[in-house]
C-alpha cells in the first residue's frame, strides 16, 4: 500500500510540474520597439479558397486599430505595390523589410497566412472554419517582434446531439449549400482576425500608443 501511495505522489508531482512548465511569452523586443504604425501586406493563401486572401485582409486592420495602432490604408498599400508591377501576396512578401521601410515609412510589417479557409462537408457535419497566423517584423531593424495564430469555426457552439442520423445529414447539406452562397467564411475571418490580433486575448499584440490601455499590458501567455 506504501509503494501504491509512493507512486500516486509521484505522478501528481509530474503532472503539477508539467503544468508549471508554461513558457510566459518573451515581449522584450516588442516593448523596446515601440511601434506606432503597422503595415499589414496581402495575407498568402495555402487553402483552396481563392478569397481567404482577401477575405481576411478585409478584417485584420479593425482590431489593430482597436489595439491603439495607426494601420497604413490598405487601399492605398494595394495601389502602390500595383504600380510597382507586384500583384500577388507572395511576390509582395518577397520584398525586403528596408525597402518596405523605404516605401512606406511604417515601424512594423505584418505577415499573415491563412492556413485554412471556408466550407467543408464531413458526412454528418458541415463546417466553415478559417485559420491563420502571423508575424510582426520591425521594419527599422528586420527583427521579431511577435507569432501568433487563430482559428474559428462555425460549428464551435452547435450541438446536433439530439437529431437523428438523417436529420444531421440533411442538416450538414443544407448548411453547406448556404455557407457557400453566402460566403460564411467571410463573417468567420472577421472572428478568427479579432482571436489573431487582439491585445486583450491571450499571447496576442501589446496595446498601441493610441490606446488609452498603452503602457498597462497584462503580459498573458
Amino acid at each position: 500500500m506504501s509503494r501504491i501511495l509512493a507512486l500516486i505522489s509521484v505522478v501528481c508531482a509530474l503532472m503539477l510540474t508539467g503544468c508549471a512548465k508554461t513558457t510566459p511569452r518573451d515581449y522584450t523586443a516588442f516593448m523596446q520597439s515601440k511601434p506606432r504604425s503597422i503595415l499589414v501586406l496581402p495575407p498568402v493563401n495555402h487553402s483552396p479558397d481563392v478569397n481567404a486572401s482577401h477575405s481576411l485582409l478585409s478584417h485584420v486592420t479593425r482590431p489593430l486599430a482597436e489595439d491603439g495602432y495607426y494601420v497604413l490604408p490598405v487601399a492605398v498599400v494595394e495601389e502602390t505595390f500595383k504600380q510597382n508591377g507586384l500583384t500577388t501576396a507572395q511576390d509582395i512578401r518577397a520584398v525586403s523589410v528596408a525597402k518596405l521601410h523605404q516605401i512606406f515609412g511604417a515601424d512594423a510589417v505584418l505577415y499573415i497566412d491563412v492556413t485554412d479557409y471556408g466550407t467543408k462537408y464531413r458526412v454528418i457535419l458541415s463546417e466553415t472554419r478559417v485559420t491563420a497566423k502571423a508575424r510582426l517584423v520591425d521594419l527599422r531593424t528586420g527583427q521579431l517582434l511577435w507569432t501568433g495564430g487563430a482559428t474559428a469555426s462555425n460549428n464551435e457552439q452547435d450541438n446536433n446531439n439530439n437529431s437523428g442520423l438523417i436529420g444531421m445529414l440533411v442538416t450538414a447539406a443544407l448548411t453547406q449549400v448556404a455557407n457557400n452562397l453566402m460566403d460564411k467564411g467571410h463573417d468567420i475571418a472577421g472572428i478568427t482576425s479579432t482571436r489573431l490580433l487582439s491585445a486583450d486575448v491571450a499571447g496576442g499584440v501589446l496595446y498601441g500608443p493610441y490606446s488609452p490601455d498603452y503602457g498597462k499590458n497584462n503580459l498573458k501567455i
